[in-house]
């Protein structure tokens, strides 16, 4: 908790075309979650004028994979959470699949 306290949090329908378009998504409903800002192994005390970091939860998305697959809602939310802390720890996509594979 101390090393995200000054994470926030928000909460949207679904991702603008401008997020959507830089990630190569397609469909508004295939990003349930994003994390903005600079990962902690980057962030320096020399570093000014950054935004505070945030992790946007897109709210259908979200609702449309949990009536798809029948997975809690709360279990869904605190995965795609779990996922966008790691990157603010600057864990990839692969280093997050890698240890989600091992159980952990």
């Amino acid at each position: 908790r101390t090393v995200c306290a000054d994470l926030a949090l928000r909460v949207e329908d679904f991702a603008d075309e401008e997020t959507l378009d830089a990630l190569g998504i397609g469909d508004r409903w295939g990003l349930s979650g994003l994390y903005h800002g600079r990962p902690m192994d980057e962030q320096s005390i020399w570093s000014s004028g950054d935004l505070p970091p945030v992790i946007t939860l897109y709210r259908m998305p979200l609702l449309g994979e949990w009536r798809a697959t029948g997975v809690e809602l709360e279990d869904l939310v605190a995965h795609v959470v779990i996922h966008e802390v790691g990157h603010h720890f600057g864990l990839s996509d692969e280093e997050m699949a890698a240890i989600e594979s091992q159980g952990g």
